[in-house]
């Protein structure tokens, strides 16, 4: 099955898999899992890093390190299309964070869950598992 991961995540998975959840951990180590990380994840982690707000996912950021954490969790990217930024761009105003409206965006037009922990994701309707 194809998952994709949250930012929080693919972060907690390279920098502390304890905070994942047991589900959530399962179907990371599960290597019949197709998952998949999107750009989005790398940009919002840049800007949250670069305001002084998520210091510690400073390694995400550079390009060789990105690519040996992919590796070693067995990931592809899901390249962001025009459609997904349609769907983003048609929600809610009442959710603001637009990482999280292109992630779910991604995943409802992907047909594909989200491994996230957010429960703010769940007025879009994208199955999430935790």
């Amino acid at each position: 099955m194809r998952y994709l991961l949250d930012t929080h995540t693919l972060a907690w998975a390279v920098g502390d898999p304890s905070l994942l959840g047991s589900n959530a951990r399962q179907l990371l180590e599960d290597t019949d899992n197709e998952l998949l990380v999107s750009p989005v994840s790398i940009w919002e982690m840049s800007i949250k890093h670069h305001s002084g707000r998520w210091p510690e996912v400073g390694p995400f950021l550079d390009e060789e390190r990105f690519s040996y954490f992919c590796q070693r969790l067995g990931l592809q990217e899901l390249v962001v299309r025009i459609p997904h930024t349609r769907l983003a761009g048609s929600f809610s105003v009442a959710h603001k964070d637009p990482f999280d409206r292109l992630l779910a965006a991604q995943a409802l037009l992907e047909g594909m869950p989200l491994i996230s922990k957010d429960p703010q994701l769940d007025p879009f309707a994208v199955t999430r598992l935790w």
